[in-house]
């Protein structure tokens, strides 16, 4: 038999993490996360990472590895999960099992990613407070002039996604779809996709007690703890974002709600925490959405419906 990699997705809150162990201990494998938060050390409640007996039952890799100050990115995901996923097939392994929501590092493992510039870190961080206190409309209206077509394929509610695009336009004079032009790059293993999926009511009522529970856990508390990164790429998050805007209302630093005035543009201020969860239960109902049509396009993936 040649080597085969099981990669586990679905939406958050979908429950990959208990399936995704239950199948690495029938294979005898590891679980390989391809989570592009849960990677990080200091963001343990929000990003739902796997609990310390789920931790305990296989070997987990990817998990709380990396620092919220280190840059980090799908290329370099890229090629470090390749690296382990060579070592652990030497090693003996006939099949892996890895797990993941991020659509984009999936994709950068299972197709490779084209040879874009190295970051331009200055200009991201421009770029990244300016989508904080502008919205990503403006960043949009740039990129499209720079490259549409671009912006007639990006997730637009990825606000991230709008500042790397826009950054290597603005970095190279090129348009950042002038690099996406490499053939998909050949693995020395067969992939199996595995897509979990609940009926739409089940999964949403997951979601809102998930929330519930990481501020239980002390969510809050640990979003005081990066409020100081909160420009940096990993902390533009759901979970994080909505906690800080409170944060920001407690200081003072946005305007109360107008009373029988004009509305409020977007959101409005968030004046209280039950609001913050509220809005970060429906910001997560909508990425889980988001995953969901994102992959719709991939013939390949086997669908599961859990109960």
């Amino acid at each position: 038999m040649g080597k085969r990699l099981v990669i586990i997705l679905g939406p958050t809150g979908v429950g990959k993490t208990d399936y995704s162990i239950e199948l690495a201990l029938r294979y005898g494998s590891p679980v390989i996360s391809c989570d592009s938060r849960q990677i990080y050390r200091e963001m343990s409640i929000g990003t739902a990472v796997p609990s310390p007996s789920q931790l305990a039952a296989v070997k987990h890799y990817f998990i709380q590895s990396h620092t919220v100050s280190e840059l980090y990115t799908a290329g370099r995901y890229e090629v470090e999960a390749l690296e382990l996923i060579n070592r652990l097939f030497a090693d003996g392994h006939d099949t892996l099992v890895m797990a993941g929501g991020s659509g984009f590092y999936i994709d950068a493992l299972v197709n490779g990613l084209d040879d874009f510039p190295p970051a331009d870190l200055a200009l991201r961080n421009e770029l990244t407070e300016r989508l904080r206190l502008e919205g990503v409309e403006p960043l949009l209206a740039e990129l499209r002039v720079l490259d549409p077509e671009t912006c007639m394929s990006i997730d637009v509610a990825n606000g991230q996604r709008v500042v790397r695009a826009l950054e290597v336009c603005l970095m190279t004079g090129r348009p950042f779809s002038s690099f996406k032009t490499s053939p998909q790059k050949q693995r020395s293993f067969d992939i199996e996709k595995i897509g979990l999926v609940r009926p739409r009511e089940i999964l949403y009522e997951r979601i809102n007690r998930r929330v519930v529970a990481m501020v239980d856990d002390g969510l809050v508390e640990e979003a005081r703890s990066l409020e100081s990164f909160r420009n940096l790429a990993a902390l533009q998050t759901v979970g994080y974002k909505e906690l800080f805007a409170w944060f920001d209302f407690q200081k003072g630093l946005v305007p109360p709600p107008v009373q029988g005035g004009l509305p409020v543009a977007g959101d409005g201020p968030v004046t209280t925490l039950d609001r913050a969860v509220e809005l970060i239960q429906r910001n997560t109902r909508h990425y889980a959405k988001r995953q969901l049509s994102y992959w719709g396009r991939d013939k390949s993936i086997k669908w599961t419906e859990l109960g």
